[in-house]
């Protein structure tokens, strides 16, 4: 089998056993790699009852069909897991270089099951897979671990743990790799997973490529791409991606205020990606077989935070903990975004819990007593940095709060499930619904919950792209009704094909379109699949998290949004007074679907999809 080292690694904590799988290939075609195959072995392996912090439910790890191959942007892997945060399917995606090297140890995936007595470690390469002792590790944050552990089995290692969050259990938790460079699988909690087990981290080594079905033709294409994409990176790779706030704040798309209000009077300016260059000395981080180098190394050399170094802000987390809360010291948001890598913390939900904390201290459902006197004042950098300590250390409100908004908002009452900014109980990214009817549908009908993602960031094709495999022809108005459920269903099946063959999106602004994927899919691996099916594949890796959200309660009253994004005019800033029709949206998107009116697949869509034997 070509592209694949067709083998997936199976560690049983409770058992202290390792095993090997090798999957046929029918199911490597039916499901890609990376989310979707993931998806195959969480759906097959645990069900709604699942308790997510039991050891019966699965810690996934997934390389995808372009992970080793040389292709631009592919140094990514998918981790998978019933999400303690949420109830539901579990997602996070994460760069860097450690997906690069356990397919290079020779495996496609990992699935970890059962739950150690004490903390452990795995520790993988080409010759060896081994269960060992981690207690020197466990108290430490993420950039402690990865000193240890690359001291203990050489630099040339690749370390994947968690913080003291994920010991802990908290809802907030992600695993981290890249050490201070922190790439981060952050969002759905899967960091309490890895923590409910024990383990502290996965360490891997190895170099081995898969064999290619066409590898000269491969090369060729890759030479030509990264030529066109040094020439064209500018933007992300001189400042990152929170290059665009500015922009962002114009139109309306930025958290300002816990979602309160439309426009922050231009101090999106102080916060920018042009702004941690200019002040922070941010230069280029790269993930595996990248050369556009989005991501921010910066440092720190005077001030209240001199000594911040590694990891800067990206947009997601600026707009979070930044334009979210009216924080608008660079400084102290850099120092927020280190300790949240350090404890191992998800940024995007640390900004939503602080923003809905700040609102309910303004209230007063939330007081100086719960604080223990730290005053949750809008725009206080104090505030920011305090809470991010309670929130890792379970202190005060802060063992509320690592629970997510929507437990916590149940715990509170009165209104304050008013200030909770959530869908499914994931917090919100830091894009704007009330701009762009893609991003209200895709939020409310994503399967893990609030999600700027799932759907390749939809409001791109709002403004400027188009996908003419999907019968998206031109850019669409933001406001129009019309098409957009089928719109932004294209668009998630091919989001899931990118988070399959473990491709980074941003590569649709350099020309990969999903004929080019697909290319080169029958490059790396010999198959002759055709753009049909190709599709279907998206569809039925799209209809398989479904399944699974199905399975744990999930219905059309949880494909919704917060009253506030469906109520509540900003009254200023771009889209000052647009209000999404989700209702109208929703039906047509079931219908699109392929749904039934409570949000379930059909019994056609799943014979259609292949996916009755998995129901």
């Amino acid at each position: 089998m070509k592209g694949f080292m067709g083998r997936i690694l199976r560690v049983d904590l409770t058992l202290s056993t390792v095993m090997v799988e090798e999957p046929p290939e029918s199911i490597y075609r039916k499901y890609i790699g990376g989310i979707g195959l993931g998806g195959y072995f969480l759906r097959k392996e645990t069900s709604g009852s699942t308790d997510p912090l039991g050891p019966e439910n699965r810690l996934i790890f997934m390389t995808g069909p372009f992970t080793g191959t040389g292709i631009v942007s592919s140094g990514r892997h998918s981790v998978v897991a019933k999400s303690p945060l949420t109830g539901i399917w579990g997602e996070a995606d994460v760069g860097g270089h450690w997906g690069l090297a356990l397919k290079g140890a020779g495996y496609d995936g990992m699935i970890v099951q059962g739950s150690s007595a004490h903390p452990v470690c795995i520790y993988i390469d080409a010759d060896s897979v081994k269960i060992e002792e981690a207690a020197d590790c466990w108290g430490k944050d993420t950039y402690e671990t990865e000193e240890i552990l690359k001291a203990r089995y050489g630099t040339d290692v690749q370390v994947q743990t968690i913080g003291q969050a994920g010991e802990r259990q908290i809802g907030l938790a992600g695993i981290f790799t890249d050490g201070r460079d922190a790439r981060a699988a952050a969002r759905c909690g899967l960091g309490a997973v890895m923590g409910s087990k024990k383990l502290k981290a996965v360490v891997v080594k190895g170099n081995k490529k898969p064999e290619l079905a066409d590898a000269p033709t491969l090369r060729e294409e890759m030479a030509e791409l990264v030529k066109f994409q040094v020439a064209n990176r500018d933007g992300m790779h001189d400042h990152g991606t929170s290059e665009g706030l500015i922009g962002n704040e114009l139109s309306g798309d930025l958290p300002i205020r816990n979602w309160g209000r439309g426009a922050w009077d231009g101090k999106s300016e102080r916060i920018s990606g042009e702004e941690q260059t200019k002040q922070y000395h941010a230069v280029s981080f790269f993930c595996g077989n990248c050369v556009v180098g989005c991501g921010r190394k910066i440092r720190i050399d005077q001030g209240p935070y001199e000594g911040v170094s590694g990891s800067g802000p990206e947009f997601e987390t600026v707009g979070s903990i930044g334009s979210n809360l009216l924080v608008d010291d660079l400084g102290a948001i850099c120092k927020a975004n280190e300790l949240c890598n350090r404890y191992g913390l998800d940024t995007i939900s640390v900004g939503g819990v602080i923003g809905f904390a700040m609102e309910c201290y303004e209230h007063g459902l939330i007081t100086d007593k719960d604080t223990n006197g730290l005053k949750l004042t809008w725009g206080s950098p104090e505030a920011l940095i305090g809470l991010v300590h309670m929130i890792a250390n379970q202190e005060m409100i802060g063992e509320l709060l690592g629970k997510g908004v929507r437990k916590a908002a149940e715990k509170i009452g009165g209104l304050a499930k008013e200030f909770a900014i959530e869908v499914k109980g994931l917090e919100f990214p830091a894009h704007e619904p009330r701009v762009f009817n893609s991003t209200a549908l895709g939020y409310a009908t994503s399967n893990r919950g609030a999600c700027h993602l799932s759907d390749m960031n939809g409001r791109f094709y709002e403004k400027a792209l188009a996908m003419p495999e999907i019968g998206l022809f031109e850019k669409q108005d933001p406001y129009q009704v019309e098409d957009k459920a089928k719109m932004e269903a294209g668009l998630q099946n091919v989001a899931g094909l990118y988070d399959s063959l473990k491709e980074c999106k941003f590569m649709v602004w350099f020309g990969v379109d999903t004929s080019k994927l697909l290319h080169w899919l029958n490059l790396v691996t010999g198959w002759d699949m055709s753009i049909a099916e190709f599709l279907l594949a998206g569809e039925r890796i799209w209809n398989l998290r479904r399944q699974y959200d199905v399975d744990c309660g999930i219905s059309r009253k949880d494909d919704t949004l917060p009253a506030r994004i469906l109520t509540q005019e900003r009254g200023e800033g771009g889209s000052a007074h647009h209000l999404p029709p989700l209702n109208r949206m929703l039906s047509d998107y079931y219908v699109v679907r392929g749904w039934d009116e409570f949000g379930r697949p059909t019994e056609e869509t799943l014979r259609r999809l292949d996916l009755v034997a998995e129901d």
